[in-house]
């Protein structure tokens, strides 16, 4: 069989729990963004914009989204004989199975995909970070350094260092130590959960660390160990557009700055596109009731109410008399006539009934969820339905096919949820 030089392992079966609502029932890397996409879309356009054509989509966590947008990875190119897209789930072997408990521990559990193409190198990829980055001069750098790993790295501000596993290097970027959230951090190089191994050095590392650590993890076991066997790590420092959309805010706000007229982030490149599985949508409507400004609308979308510097993705009707502001309306979804939505997120194919009024009130966190409802956003989850005529204040959390004794005076207030059993 031929030989690959480098393959690719990304990493998509996290739940992305600080992103609430958005991942009920949906993997943080299937969570859609930009309208069209979702957040997988720009690592798997990355490695074919760079050249690798053979990628393992490591899912776990509620994969069936994911799963069916990705397919046999044709928007991609990735529909190969040898080599091509190919997902990987957790899987049973004699009497033995189990959960990927940890990154490393998910790579070692598919030892044997990655040894049918005998590659030299393997790329290790999150699924759920938004960038463009050419893996391609990732992998020279990595050759040029005589390295046995590469590390993705980025600068951060040192004040937010603590929150970030840092690589402490010498002044020709070998690390010499890395250091998991330090309270007192020495360096402001933050890991971006990208990293190139020499693949025959990793899979031994693999095997030696499932004996000790069953969770094995690249940040706190293979990492460390690498280091600590003085085997030649270096940091790749990645110095443009790179985001960690990991709460309600910071999603919330990678989104709204695309509508920018020059975004930081631009979609428009044609010499670094961003592909995805786009269903063959009707053009887009815009009635003579509308109004339609700083926002960004996706084909099948029928808008016959306003909407400002909002994000909305295809095959949303948003009806006559509606006003939507700084959200952010996902796939599928129907807001119907009168109601007015400010500062929220609406998961995908949700129905909005008549005059519902989200996001009016005080800004109180959430009670269940402070750590996740804290920012003004309120989150309502995919497959969900609001009835007609309710208000819902700020940080608050719907899930499932709510009715109106659901709202108590026909309203919910700021800070509350209601989160229905399976999203029922």
């Amino acid at each position: 069989m031929q030989k690959k030089e480098m393959i690719a392992m990304l990493l998509a079966g996290g739940q992305g729990s600080r992103l609430g609502a958005l991942t009920t029932q949906i993997a943080k890397p299937a969570v859609m963004f930009g309208g069209k996409y979702r957040i997988i879309d720009f690592p798997l356009s990355n490695c074919v914009n760079s050249g690798i054509d053979t990628v393992g989509v490591l899912t776990q966590y509620e994969p069936l989204t994911l799963t069916k947008h990705i397919g046999i990875g044709i928007p991609w190119d990735l529909d190969l004989t040898h080599g091509g897209v190919t997902i990987l789930s957790p899987f049973v072997t004699g009497k033995q199975g189990e959960w990927y408990s940890g990154t490393a521990n998910a790579i070692y559990q598919n030892i044997r995909y990655i040894d049918s193409y005998n590659p030299e190198y393997v790329l290790v990829l999150s699924g759920d970070h938004v960038y463009k980055m050419d893996y391609a001069q990732m992998l020279n750098y990595h050759k040029q350094k005589g390295a046995t790993a590469t590390i993705g790295v980025i600068e951060v501000p040192m004040e937010e260092a603590s929150q970030f596993g840092i690589m402490n290097t010498d002044s020709d970027l070998k690390v010499i130590e890395f250091e998991e959230k330090p309270a007192q951090p020495k360096s402001n190089f933050a890991s971006m959960g990208i990293y190139i191994f020499n693949w025959k050095t990793l899979r031994k590392s693999l095997v030696e660390d499932k004996e000790i650590h069953p969770d094995s993890d690249f940040g706190k076991h293979i990492i460390p160990s690498l280091l600590n066997a003085g085997e030649p790590l270096f940091a790749y420092p990645f110095k443009s557009y790179w985001k960690d959309i990991g709460t309600i805010e910071a999603y919330w706000k990678a989104n709204m700055e695309l509508a920018y007229v020059v975004p930081e982030f631009n979609l428009y490149d044609d010499y670094w596109s961003i592909y995805t599985n786009s269903d063959n949508f009707a053009p887009q409507f815009i009635s003579n009731t509308a109004n339609v400004s700083h926002s960004l609308i996706s084909k099948g979308c029928e808008i016959e109410g306003e909407i400002y510097n909002s994000i909305i993705s295809p095959n949303v009707r948003i009806e006559k008399g509606c006003v939507i502001k700084d959200s952010i309306i996902m796939q599928g979804t129907i807001i119907k006539s009168g109601s007015i939505l400010d500062k929220c997120i609406v998961s995908e194919n949700s129905v909005i009934g008549d005059n519902v009024r989200i996001g009016h009130g005080e800004d109180i966190h959430n009670h269940d969820k402070p750590h996740v409802y804290n920012s003004g956003i309120s989150v309502i989850g995919a497959y969900t339905t609001i009835p007609d005529n309710v208000g819902i204040g700020k940080n608050c959390e719907i899930v499932g096919n709510t009715t109106h004794e659901h709202y108590p005076n026909g309203y919910l207030p700021s800070g509350n949820s209601v989160v229905l059993k399976g999203g029922i």
